[in-house]
Order: structure tokens, then C-alpha cells, then sequence
């Protein structure tokens, strides 16, 4: 039998911390959903990932600080950006008025195509 997966639903209704679920995993891959509720990364932390990143901004906004480029970017609904292997990133902030969906593919940079 086939399980459903629907992004929108389970989400609790108070979340003191992002809710991070893994949809689906192998080798070299891991998909996650990620739900953020005005979080933003601790002060002067930097996410420093020995993979790369592909995020889909479901719902809600975001905006993202990094370390050696762009100061800033600012994501909407719909918005999907690459983050490279050890690329180091933070997030400044979530939307303060709906929860923010994300939906993050982590995949392994020694195998690249």
C-alpha cells in the first residue's frame, strides 16, 4: 500500500522550534520538509553543510544571510534556491504572520553529475 504525504497538514499549532521531518531518504539523498514560525538560525550561526542543498519555499517567506556573497536574500512562496556544499548560510527570519513550508533536498556534492 502507498502512503500520501500532504505538506500542509499535521502541522501543530505551536512550534517553539522548527518542525524538520524526513519525507524520503537513500544514499545520497535526503527530502525534507521543514516548518519554521518566525524562527531565525542563533545569532552569529552559520550552517557550514557538507552537502548541497535545493529549498522550495512552500508557503510563507524567508530570508537567508551568507557568509561570502549576496549579504541577503529574500524568498516568497514559490521561490527555490541552491545552496552549495559549504556554502555557510543562515536564516535571518521567517514569516511573523503564517507558518513558512519548506521543502529541502539535501544531496551528496562527491556526486555530482
Amino acid at each position: 500500500m502507498r502512503t500520501v504525504t500532504n505538506l500542509y497538514k499535521n502541522i501543530p499549532a505551536s512550534l517553539p522550534e522548527e518542525l524538520v521531518e524526513t519525507l524520503v531518504i537513500s544514499s545520497y539523498t535526503r527530502v525534507e520538509r521543514i516548518v519554521s514560525d518566525n524562527h531565525s538560525s542563533p545569532s552569529g550561526y552559520w550552517y557550514d553543510q557538507p552537502w548541497h542543498e535545493w529549498i522550495c519555499l512552500i508557503q510563507g517567506s524567508a530570508t537567508l544571510e551568507f557568509e561570502s556573497h549576496e549579504n541577503r536574500i529574500h524568498l516568497e512562496t514559490g521561490d527555490c534556491l541552491l545552496i552549495k556544499a559549504h556554502e555557510r548560510h543562515r536564516v535571518v527570519g521567517t514569516s511573523e504572520k503564517d507558518k513558512t513550508i519548506w521543502l529541502a533536498v539535501h544531496f551528496d556534492s562527491n556526486n555530482d553529475a
